[in-house]
């Protein structure tokens, strides 16, 4: 196992968040890699994946996003939304001493990837999109809106599991009891006292939760030239759930044309989104990161 830390760091308007360090096996120089979680989510989910990128010689920063698992709340919830979160990893890598890093984000974290992209296009040496893409499909929107910001009562390990199991299951089929209970252990966090709560800030759920009687939002932005720009002139890969109701067929088939030089894989039996522990998964990133600086 590759030696990990717990590097802290300020954003610019002053909250500490956190990130797992995670230290590359002896070899050349390469750029390190860094791994952003979706939306309900933190940094446990690349305890799998991230020891076997740094195995291969890649130092691994896997973040906690502002309001998630060890990285503070923010008490304007306004400020969740993806610009926030890439000013947040901007400071990462500036802080960090960081020039340019190889960028793997799952679903939300795709969309950070594309925001420092845009706004930082010399930060970004390569990028991996796990089931994200410049548009969301209406279908996963609605599904996500159903759970997000939740407080399910839940009192025990098991059943955390249990529940990661019922939101999850029908697009991770195939994962095993013993993979569940790892699952919900990412999910959920012990309290001091024993309870157990999501380990994120229910705030997050403003965007998804706002009244009926509310102002029509702005249109959100056209994420396509976003897209299109992150996929020229750097090593790309698409990882897509064959069963995605984020990134579906159409989205992913409109993004493989516009980006004929990005390497795609779909996992089957999958929906949103891949755990990036899928053989074929595995293979994709590693195929990735040996085109990648």
């Amino acid at each position: 196992m590759p030696e990990i830390a717990e590097r802290t760091w300020a954003s610019a308007d002053g909250l500490r968040l956190v990130a797992d360090d995670y230290a590359p096996a002896p070899g050349p120089a390469r750029a390190p890699v860094v791994c952003i979680h979706g939306l309900t989510r933190n940094a446990r989910d690349f305890e799998t994946v991230a020891p076997r990128i740094a195995a291969g010689g890649r130092r691994v920063l896997a973040v906690d996003v502002r309001g998630r698992g060890r990285s503070a709340y923010d008490p304007n919830p306004a400020n969740y939304n993806p610009l926030t979160y890439a000013g947040d990893i901007i400071a990462l890598l500036t802080q960090a001493g960081i020039a340019r890093a190889a960028f793997l984000g799952t679903s939300m974290g795709g969309l950070i990837t594309m925001t420092v992209a845009a706004m930082r296009p010399d930060l970004v040496a390569a990028a991996a999109l796990n089931d994200i893409g410049p548009e969301i499909a209406a279908a996963g929107l609605a599904r996500i809106s159903g759970y997000v910001g939740g407080s399910p009562q839940v009192k025990s390990w098991d059943e955390a599991a249990a529940y990661a199991r019922d939101i999850n299951g029908p697009a991770l089929p195939d994962l095993t009891a013993a993979d569940w209970m790892v699952f919900g252990r990412r999910l959920f966090r012990q309290e001091p006292g024993g309870g157990f709560r999501l380990d994120y800030d229910p705030d997050i759920a403003g965007a998804f939760k706002a009244p009926p009687t509310a102002a029509p939002a702005a249109a959100a932005p056209d994420l396509w030239p976003v897209f299109t720009a992150l996929t020229t002139g750097r090593p790309t890969l698409l990882v897509r759930g064959a069963a995605s109701d984020i990134l579906d067929e159409d989205i992913a088939g409109r993004m493989a044309a516009a980006a004929p030089q990005m390497a795609r894989v779909e996992i089957p039996r999958v929906g949103h989104a891949p755990t990036l522990e899928e053989p074929q998964a595995a293979a994709a990133i590693d195929a990735w990161l040996a085109r990648a600086p």
